[in-house]
């Protein structure tokens, strides 16, 4: 069995102190003024003699577990798997690996989730809260536990959030679709009362109305999470012919793609018998035969500022609670023609 390497050992490959090796692979020779050619040496000593932290102790020694908990809806759906990859590949430039967990938008599976990521000690939650999980958000205030929100976030609780604009992402896209020409643009969507889905037939409604239609409930197709005999039932009636719908605006990854099966199956043509806008990009549209349209969320980007305003609290930085709404883009192609 081979023998663990100490900090000892890189320290006489070295040629320099335990105690300099100890500030370099802890992060703090720039604080304690190293040289930098040193510090380099040093590292690649670690690397070259495949050095492993005892990260319990180091835990023990500093009270920090160097880890995140990330709590999103489903892992399993393409947006939060995407974005989930781009917390994760941030928090590990600044030395922090990341517990994920799906909430499957439950309360007590989100709970349940906050209780077991807290005995294992992590430092911080990232957070995408489902329904009715504001009581939780403010037990970790009072706790002062650090936390983040990203993609949802509750108006009446004072939160640090990452989010997107979403009343102007279904807006621009709803505008788009009025704009090419169609008359009864549908829209599909949970039925919840988060203020991200609030947000979004918000401003679905207001790009109608701007352009001198009316609210009409023949056009809202309201479904249930996780309830997909539902959603084929509702979305089905939908697109009977009665309806008129010649254009239709999904508000979620999920039931894009949920939506555009049923569309094959039923034989019907986008553009020429229905107009599709989506939300969120996925590798699923290529399968189409028809080049999709959708919101494009900036998931590097809420990313990078969820990990950069989470540490800012860690660090002891952050002196309020700091609120960043993102812009999307929208990517206007072939299916949402007239």
């Amino acid at each position: 069995m081979s023998k663990k390497i100490s900090l000892k050992d890189i320290a006489e490959a070295v040629g320099v102190s335990t105690a300099l090796v100890s500030y370099v692979l802890n992060d703090k020779d720039e604080q304690t003024r190293v040289n930098k050619d040193t510090a380099k040496r040093i590292r690649e000593m670690a690397k070259e003699m495949n050095y492993q932290p005892n990260q319990i102790a180091k835990s023990l020694k500093s009270g920090k577990s160097q880890a995140i908990g990330l709590l999103v809806a489903d892992i399993s759906n393409p947006f939060f798997g995407n974005l989930a990859r781009a917390i994760e590949d941030e928090a590990k430039k600044h030395g922090y690996s990341v517990l994920f967990g799906s909430s499957d938008e439950n309360l007590e599976n989100s709970q349940r989730l906050i209780d077991t990521f807290i005995n294992r000690q992590i430092d911080g939650f990232i957070i995408a809260p489902a329904e009715g999980t504001a009581s939780q958000l403010e037990y970790l205030k009072k706790a002062n536990i650090p936390f983040v929100l990203i993609d949802r976030y509750f108006k009446d609780l004072e939160t640090s959030y990452v989010v997107i604009d979403n009343f102007n992402a279904t807006y621009q896209a709803t505008q788009l679709l009025l704009n090419q020409g169609h008359t009864k643009v549908a829209y599909v969507c949970y039925k919840n009362q988060l203020q991200h889905t609030e947000d979004r037939y918000s401003g679905y409604l207001q790009a109608l109305l701007d352009h001198g239609n009316a609210e009409d409930s023949n056009l809202i197709c309201e479904v249930e999470f996780n309830n997909a005999a539902y959603f084929r039932e509702q979305f089905i009636e939908l697109l009977q012919p009665d309806r008129g719908v010649d254009a239709i605006l999904f508000s979620t990854n999920t039931l894009s793609i949920m939506g555009l099966k049923i569309i094959n199956e039923l034989n019907i043509t986008v553009p020429d018998d229905l107009a599709v806008f989506c939300f969120d990009e996925s590798e699923a549209y290529d399968l189409f035969y028809c080049p999709i349209s959708y919101v494009k969320q900036p998931l590097s980007m809420i990313g990078k500022e969820a990990v950069k305003i989470l540490l800012e609290q860690l660090r002891g930085k952050a002196s309020s609670e700091q609120k960043v709404m993102l812009d999307v883009e929208i990517v206007a192609r072939k299916s949402c023609q007239k």
